[in-house]
């Protein structure tokens, strides 16, 4: 069979390292005829096969699209008649579980409740990534609905997919949740990049983890229609790739205006379809960094020398670095996320039609009463108390008060005040921070190393609403001067 045959055929260009590689270079094999979309996807697919389902056995993708290939080859025809849609033409991309798509996969949030359910079309998001021309790959696993079910579940855990496994050390280290399957399987290289989402830490936190960059955009910039929710306030969907460019391609495909998400509205004009011309590898000159030293207590004595090193890094590459800056935790009140989860999760399934297999959160707490073996292994105590402690009206004076406080303390009390009195043009925060998801504010994850134990290590950098460009450069010019990106080792 000649090389050319081999192409038509699909069978993988074994010359092309699918390994770490970006989508720069993915881009460019496929432009130079080495390697097509279709031989990309099989590749993919043979490591899901290898280390996914057995082998090391990360159990991260859930569910694989059967019309991969056929998308894949479509592609590569478009491709042959001189027509590239973008930099995501052609590239597989993995999609959280509780992200709709309309076509033969499921969207289920992790739950037994929902393992038959097919949203009756595609996310924003997702229209907006076939429009791009990416490869929807499958769904990743997660923690079961984005863990807000019960106070006990670990993360990457769900009924339908089971327990995700950090690929730095499987049983060990956390996954970190909920995007768990999506950060992993990026990680591993299972996909070119994932689509996570978050509402308190669920892309930073398995991005801190599997030394990923996550991209947690400003509330808005990104569309919420066809996400299974929790909240209103502050669900984002948002990207993790294995580096900063990577991800600001991402980010570019899937930010943007949305006639049915008022949210989106504000980001007209500051949505950027390319958010890699704001890659600069000297972003970091003259930049004035605060250092959030408000978290210190939560390091260990290694961690906080990874800190010091990234710190030192940012020096050399030119940024002011201004101390006395310190964020401090803004837990986000259960209230906020137990009123509005009620109302926006019967909302989502009014969506689904009367083909539903469930309609309600009651319904739901039914269902797992009925099969309690497999769907109450941690309990359900979140769900409970969402459905019997609240109206689903968002009237309860307690959470009136809770959302405006959590909204004063994280901007005009927090990140606010803290980079208008300091002059600053970011914060730079070790680990993960919750003040970002609390105010709707954009942040950033980049890997900053990783510990003796084999566990990565990240920093992000914070800023306000719609400054990603600039979060975007810092981190990007951050990599550059610390690359600290480590492959785990799966054989």
């Amino acid at each position: 069979m000649t090389e050319a045959d081999s192409r038509k055929r699909g069978v993988p260009n074994m010359t092309f390292r699918i390994e770490e590689a970006t989508i720069r270079q993915m881009q460019a094999a496929m432009t130079a005829g080495e390697i097509s979309s279709r031989q990309l996807t099989v590749l993919y697919l043979e490591r899901i096969a290898a280390y996914d389902k057995s082998g090391i056995t990360l159990n991260s993708v859930l569910e694989i699209n059967p019309d991969a290939l056929y998308i894949a080859e479509n592609l590569d025809l478009e491709r042959a008649e001189g027509h590239v849609r973008g930099p995501l033409h052609g590239i597989p991309v993995l999609l959280k579980d509780n992200i709709d798509t309309a076509d033969k996969m499921h969207t289920s949030a992790g739950s037994q409740a929902l393992a038959d359910s097919f949203a009756p079309e595609d996310a924003f998001l997702a229209k907006r990534l076939r429009e791009e021309g990416a490869v929807p790959l499958g769904k990743a696993n997660m923690t079961e609905w984005a863990n807000f079910m019960t106070t006990d579940m670990p993360s990457g855990y769900s009924s339908r997919g089971g327990q995700v496994l950090n690929p730095y050390g499987p049983g060990l280290h956390t996954p970190g949740g909920s995007s768990s399957g999506s950060a992993v399987a990026v990680a591993a290289n299972l996909c070119a990049a994932a689509v996570g989402t978050e509402t308190s830490g669920s892309i930073l936190h398995p991005a801190c983890h599997n030394s990923l960059v996550g991209i947690k955009p400003t509330l808005g910039l990104i569309s919420r229609t066809g996400l299974i929710p929790i909240t209103y306030t502050q669900d984002t969907a948002g990207p993790l790739a294995r580096t900063v460019e990577d991800a600001a391609i991402l980010l570019g495909a899937l930010a943007g205006e949305d006639p049915r998400d008022p949210a989106t509205r504000p980001s007209r004009g500051r949505a950027y379809s390319d958010y890699t011309k704001f890659l600069d590898r000297e972003g970091l000159k003259g930049a004035r960094i605060g250092i959030n030293r408000g978290y210190q207590g939560d390091f260990t004595k290694e961690e906080k020398g990874l800190i010091d090193r990234a710190i030192r890094a940012m020096k050399q590459a030119g940024a002011e670095i201004v101390e006395e800056t310190n964020l401090h935790h803004v837990a986000d009140h259960s209230s906020v996320l137990l009123n509005e989860f009620k109302s926006a999760l019967n909302r989502y399934f009014a969506s689904l039609g009367p083909q539903a297999p469930v309609k309600s959160l009651k319904d739901v707490i039914d269902f797992n009463n009925r099969n309690p073996r497999k769907m109450l292994k941690y309990g359900q105590t979140w769900l409970l108390r969402a459905e019997y402690e609240t109206s689903g009206t968002m009237t309860e004076p307690e959470y009136i008060r809770d959302r405006l406080k959590d909204w004063r303390m994280s901007r005009e009390e927090g990140i606010d005040k803290l980079m208008d009195k300091h002059r600053l043009d970011a914060l730079f925060c070790p680990g993960v921070t919750d003040s970002p998801a609390v105010a709707g504010y954009p942040a950033v994850m980049v890997p900053a190393g990783c510990r003796a134990d084999g566990l990565p290590f990240g920093v992000s950098f914070v800023g306000k609403p719609y400054e990603e460009p600039a979060l975007l450069r810092f981190a990007y010019a951050f990599e550059q001067a610390h690359p600290a990106r480590v492959a785990p080792k799966l054989d």
